[in-house]
């Protein structure tokens, strides 16, 4: 279980050793777009909750349901109110994530959703990675230590056993709130030895280190950013075909972590 606000670090360190302990029985999925989210919450046979704990009037919606003895609540981010289109981007993420590790308190997160792909650091259309960091692209603090803190490199939760398992590739995630690549962000990309890039990570990785909960990253390539295609004509043209394997993938994770403590990842 994550830990609540209140209490000394002791009390929080305590209740992440005893999470360790026992197996998962709580995972909460966090995707940013219905289409990505469907499949999931088909595959599990999830239903959604018209009365969840979210504050009134948000468009998030919370997915809930039972599989081989695991708790699983999945949250999206709904759509815009004002222009009706998929919550993306970091803002979204945040907010979704923050609200839903209060409301859940899940012993594990996964990330899970589509990204570009660098074809030069061999990501192809439909390989899906297990993220081993994460890190920001577009907040540049040319301060020192504020850009540190702007990258916001972080190491995600280590599932050694998961990934020898099921032989999925691994690499390095950067996020940004842009499609598209400007020259700043190509460099930023660069530095951060990046293998895809989504809207989302680096956000929910960041709230949940904030309040102490593992989260891993399943992402689904549905584009090559250094390709000859348009990034947005690629991503439209490869995504239901994509999430679909993305939605394999979350079972295949699912089924491993089943019956297992977070160690034995």
């Amino acid at each position: 279980m994550a830990p609540h606000r209140e209490g000394s670090d002791a009390s929080v360190e305590a209740m992440v050793a005893q999470v360790e302990k026992h197996p998962i029985s709580s995972i909460l999925i966090i995707i940013a777009m219905q289409t990505e989210a469907l499949p999931v919450v088909n595959k599990f046979q999830l239903i959604e909750n018209p009365h969840s704990s979210f504050p009134k009037g948000v468009p998030w919606i919370h997915y809930h349901g039972a599989y081989k003895g695991i708790i699983i609540n999945l949250v999206w981010p709904g759509k815009d109110l004002t222009f009706g289109v998929d919550s993306v981007g970091t803002i979204s993420a945040s907010l979704v994530t923050y609200a839903s590790i209060q409301a859940l308190q899940p012993d594990l997160i996964i990330n899970a959703g589509t990204a570009g792909g660098f074809k030069e650091k061999g990501a192809a259309i439909g390989d899906v990675f297990l993220v081993s960091h994460v890190a920001f692209h577009d907040r540049r603090i040319p301060i020192p230590v504020f850009d540190l803190y702007g990258v916001g490199l972080r190491q995600t939760y280590s599932t050694p056993n998961l990934l020898k398992a099921l032989n999925l590739k691994t690499g390095k995630l950067s996020t940004g709130d842009s499609l598209d690549m400007s020259p700043h962000d190509e460099a930023s990309i660069a530095a951060n030895d990046a293998t895809v890039k989504d809207m989302e990570g680096a956000a929910v990785a960041y709230v949940a280190e904030l309040l102490k909960v593992p989260a891993i990253f399943v992402k689904a390539v549905t584009d090559i950013v250094d390709g000859e295609k348009p990034t947005a004509e690629e991503f439209l043209q490869n995504l239901a075909a994509v999430t679909a394997t993305l939605e394999k993938v979350v079972t295949q994770v699912i089924d491993f972590i089943s019956g297992k403590c977070l160690p034995e990842l």
